[in-house]
């Protein structure tokens, strides 16, 4: 039985410039991957491109079997695929709940709907008539990663989860993962506090300068092998 995901020799690119290089990973059904390294090593270029959102030119990006390079975003995101992106990127002209409900416009079925969603993140349902603008930085987070689960995916892919939140929200945003993945979906986690990213993971991928420098179990290496890899030392 293939992985869930499996990538292979995969090299993206934004226009002339290569942002990675032969990168190959797998992905079981269930497992939670964090995506460590530097500012610029090309973790979000990896989220990207599996979503169709960046161009490869080489290499293989397989969803159970099928190849996805060359598929549509949105075909991609009705495969059972979606991404929290870095930024959040809210519409802000519509309210909290019309975020949400453009988000289940996929009609896959599943456990997630607006309800899950308010009952997750109490306090979208106090602000669901709310324009996205109106929310601070960690509601706003709420807001997209509870877009992303309105998709009912088996894969949800989340770019820089704290960036820029308070720690008391990142602490509380971090503790409703296990509810996220208690269903059996599978998680890939890109984040910059390697103590936290390796805490919320059963395996992890360090990238530098779009090539992988470690891979494994956060208990395979040592804190100091991690920190080499991480800073390309």
């Amino acid at each position: 039985m293939p992985d869930l995901l499996e990538i292979d020799g995969l090299e993206s690119f934004y226009g002339e410039f290569q942002a990675l290089h032969g990168v190959s990973l797998r992905l079981e059904a269930g497992q939670v991957l964090s995506l460590i390294g530097a500012n610029g090593a090309g973790k979000s270029t990896l989220l990207k491109t599996i979503c169709g959102l960046v161009t490869a030119r080489n290499g293989s990006v397989r969803w159970r079997g099928t190849e996805l390079l060359g598929q549509a975003p949105n075909r991609i995101v009705a495969q059972g695929i979606a991404l929290v992106p870095e930024g959040r990127r809210l519409f802000p002209s519509l309210s909290v709940e019309e975020n949400l409900i453009l988000g289940g416009k996929v009609a896959r079925p599943g456990p997630w709907s607006l309800s899950a969603v308010y009952d997750l993140f109490p306090i979208l349902r106090e602000k669901r008539n709310a324009p996205s603008t109106a929310l601070s930085g960690g509601q706003q987070q709420m807001v997209s990663i509870g877009r992303a689960l309105m998709s009912n995916p088996d894969l949800i892919l989340l770019d820089e989860l704290s960036l820029g939140l308070a720690p008391v929200v990142i602490k509380d945003i971090y503790a409703q993962l296990p509810r996220i993945t208690g269903s059996g979906m599978s998680a890939i986690l890109v984040e910059q506090d390697v103590a936290r990213a390796l805490s919320a993971s059963s395996r992890f991928t360090c990238l530098a300068e779009g090539r992988i420098a470690l891979t494994g179990s956060p208990g395979d290496h040592s804190r100091d092998a991690i920190s080499a890899a991480y800073f390309g030392t």
